[in-house]
């Protein structure tokens, strides 16, 4: 019976999945991981400073620093959910991957993504209270609520994508093995499946409107609210320096959001787009925000600057 059900799930199921670096340009794979590596070192160490910044200075110990907290860690697991296969294809050309392995990185990497969206919702409800209610800002935005935001934030993200793996595993596989990209992605797998696939891209659709799609409308809503309290607001001093706050959230709702959405167009209605396009976008939307967001709020967050400084300062003067 046993030997019979590892038949069974080998007929049905491919037992490795070949992972695809950049197309036309393997033979300069090597160059390529050179940028790369910047990125990721920059993802990985940015995103480390910053936690390690706020867990030391008592000052920034407040809710929207805690929410810049969970977007560095959920930045950092999605580099690290990425880098080994992507550096394996370009060092080594290692391109096989498990299809168990396959399914629990595509698993991780969508529910940091929908993870990310929930967080960047939570700190534009931070921005809004901050702007428009700042008296009650303190009563509103306690530890305690922001610690069952965070859980919701992840309890959303593993609950919304558990089906995932699993609507997978019913599907019967083609001959076909060969990915789009250096890492999994849920219809990219699904594309290689000859059952019907309906109910997959059904709940997918449902997964993505009812997490990202919803962030992203509350996150459009919160900055209207934002907008129509600045407007009122006395002098032109006032009004730009209640928006400067809100820039560095801005920037990383923008480096999210907009190659998140074009990759799902591409993936769902862009068929005829050259393999390199879609291959490109799918980098810009898991290496970039990881890379930036550090870098965009320790320029833009005077406190974050002058929290680095400090610790340097102290870290000098003990080595001498």
């Amino acid at each position: 019976t046993k030997l019979g059900s590892l038949g069974e799930r080998e007929r049905l199921w491919p037992s490795a999945f070949l992972m695809m670096g950049i197309p036309g340009l393997e033979a300069f794979h090597h160059w390529i991981s050179i940028p790369f590596c910047v990125l990721y070192l920059t993802a990985l160490l940015g995103n480390c400073m910053i936690l390690f910044v706020i867990k030391k200075t008592q000052s920034l110990h407040e809710p929207m620093y805690y929410f810049l907290s969970m977007l560095a860690v959920t930045d950092l697991g999605l580099v690290l959910c990425t880098l080994p296969t992507t550096l394996g294809i370009f060092w080594f050309n290692i391109r096989r991957i498990g299809f168990d392995a396959c399914l629990t990185q595509m698993y991780f990497i969508h529910i940091l993504s929908f993870m990310e969206s929930s967080v960047l919702l939570a700190m534009a409800f931070d921005r809004f209270i901050a702007i428009s209610h700042p008296l009650r800002y303190p009563s509103i935005l306690t530890k305690t609520t922001v610690t069952k935001i965070g859980l919701t934030i992840i309890l959303r993200g593993t609950v919304s994508l558990l089906p995932i793996p699993f609507l997978l595993k019913r599907l019967t596989y083609c001959g076909k093995t060969e990915l789009s990209h250096s890492f999994c992605f849920h219809p990219d797998i699904m594309n290689l499946a000859c059952a019907d696939i309906k109910v997959n891209i059904f709940y997918g659709m449902i997964a993505l409107f009812s997490t990202v799609g919803m962030d992203f409308i509350c996150i459009v809503l919160s900055y209207i609210l934002i907008i129509k309290t600045v407007i009122s607001l006395a002098t032109k001093e006032e009004c730009l320096k209640a928006l400067n706050t809100c820039v560095s959230h801005i920037c990383a709702v923008l480096i999210f959001f907009i190659p998140m959405i074009g990759l799902s167009m591409i993936h769902r209605f862009g068929k005829n787009f050259p393999p390199l396009v879609s291959t490109s976008v799918a980098y810009i939307y898991l290496i970039i925000p990881p890379a930036l967001n550090p870098i965009i709020y320790s320029i833009k967050s005077s406190h974050i600057r002058e929290a680095l400084f400090r610790a340097l300062r102290r870290k000098c003067e003990s080595e001498w």
